[in-house]
């Protein structure tokens, strides 16, 4: 996802955005629903998951489940491996480590330092 994907302007003149303030709003939104959060602490404590076993956890219909899993895809803090009939998802650690590191500098202990 690049700046112009952010379309929070609401000026004439063109917003700038840091790597890392694009990247952080990203991974926010992808954290921005309780489901999605739940997902991923059931993540992290698993090597990997497959879709059935979330709906016997979560009660939802896979199809939510499924919206929820593709917009931690899309933020590529999980990853999936297509096992026909079923989609077995894990923690992305490369990124999973990205994003802790990013929050670190945002949340950062004292004070604040720009991103």
């Amino acid at each position: 996802m690049n700046n112009k994907d952010i379309d929070m302007q609401r000026s004439l003149s063109a917003i700038e955005y840091s790597e890392k303030e694009t990247s952080l709003a990203i991974i926010a939104k992808a954290l921005s629903h309780p489901v999605r959060v739940k997902i991923l602490n059931l993540l992290a404590g698993e090597a990997c998951c497959f879709t059935g076993e979330l709906t016997e956890i979560i009660p939802m219909a896979q199809s939510t489940i499924s919206q929820h899993l593709k917009a931690l895809l899309e933020s590529g803090l999980i990853q999936g491996e297509i096992n026909p009939p079923k989609v077995k998802y894990c923690i992305h650690r490369e990124n999973w480590k990205h994003a802790q590191a990013l929050f670190g500098d945002f949340f950062c202990s004292g004070k604040r330092q720009r991103l």
